[in-house]
């Protein structure tokens, strides 16, 4: 079976792969579109395999609601530049990811990877395909889903995701203006504050200790007896929820109330009762380490 001009074009147009690399497919599945595919894919694969060990710490954090905010995902997925985070085929896929996650609800970044979601085609399948058409290194590193009452936030264009559930007494309040604002102000208050933990309550025993000795031993060292430093401590916690804790936060808004007299103030007017049940904040990249690469040394390199 002949190869054509137009079945070259076609098996681009379908994969996104070089004109040769689309050739060399089709010769070796003898014009069979495909097996040419499924070749390329492989290729793919080989592909991909190479390029696993290059550090992908730029990417997206994105969030997906449903159209009544009762459902909810915070995604990360990463790749090697922020040139192909603004690619419109690496936006597509992390949409189709954060999607599949509000739909099937998989547990784990390795179960999304398996599930099935159009023409027989796994995630991992079309994660493969866009390694090879993209070229880069691709991951999907991270995700949440909440089911409930739900807000989310969007960042810089996908730099920082944040995803905040809500238990709201009065389901017609959930509808209005004002909680619509009042949920992304909260998303946006994580965003900008960081906090670590919802209340204080939250923050594990083993992290208050650690704090008091810190606090205690730079209080001793300025010449305060031990008896007082220990009083002095237990003052300075209460600043130390205030930084890391999002009920104590003060309201990025409005510095003259805490998030919790903020939520307490909108529950009146709604006439209604509201609570932060859980949140996450996913930015891009956190944590991982990136190459540095000596651009003169890779030339000088290159030109021994």
């Amino acid at each position: 079976m002949g190869v054509t001009a137009n079945d070259i074009k076609e098996l681009r147009e379908r994969t996104g792969c070089g004109i040769m690399d689309c050739k060399k497919a089709l010769v070796s599945s003898n014009g069979n579109m495909e097996a040419a595919i499924d070749f390329l894919r492989e290729k793919g694969l080989a592909a991909a395999t190479k390029k696993a060990s290059r550090v992908a710490a730029e990417g997206l954090a994105m969030v997906y609601t449903n159209d009544d905010c009762t459902l909810g995902v915070v995604i990360e997925v990463n790749s090697e530049t922020d040139f192909v985070a603004k690619n419109a085929e690496f936006q597509s896929f992390v949409k189709l990811c954060g999607e599949t996650v509000m739909e099937k609800n998989p547990e784990t970044v390795e179960d999304l990877l398996k599930l099935a979601v159009k023409d027989g085609k796994t995630i991992e399948n079309i994660l493969q395909e866009k390694i090879l058409t993209i070229g880069e290194n691709i991951k999907i590193r991270r995700f949440k889903r909440f089911d409930g009452v739900v807000s989310g936030y969007v960042h810089a264009n996908g730099k920082i995701g944040v995803l905040v559930k809500f238990d709201v007494k009065d389901a017609d309040a959930v509808k209005t203006d004002a909680f619509k604002s009042y949920g992304k102000d909260i998303a946006m208050q994580i965003a900008a504050a960081n906090p670590l933990y919802l209340e204080p309550s939250a923050v594990p025993e083993e992290v208050l200790e650690h704090e008091r000795k810190i606090l205690k031993e730079q209080i001793v060292s300025s010449g305060k007896p031990e008896n007082i430093a220990e009083k002095i401590v237990e003052g300075r916690i209460g600043k130390f929820y205030k930084e890391v804790c999002l009920s104590n936060q003060m309201f990025v808004k409005d510095s003259n109330v805490n998030v919790t007299e903020y939520t307490n103030s909108v529950a009146k007017e709604l006439g209604t009762q509201i609570k932060i049940v859980s949140f996450v904040r996913s930015e891009k990249g956190e944590g991982i380490e990136k190459k540095e690469d000596n651009f003169a040394d890779e030339v000088a390199g290159m030109i021994k």
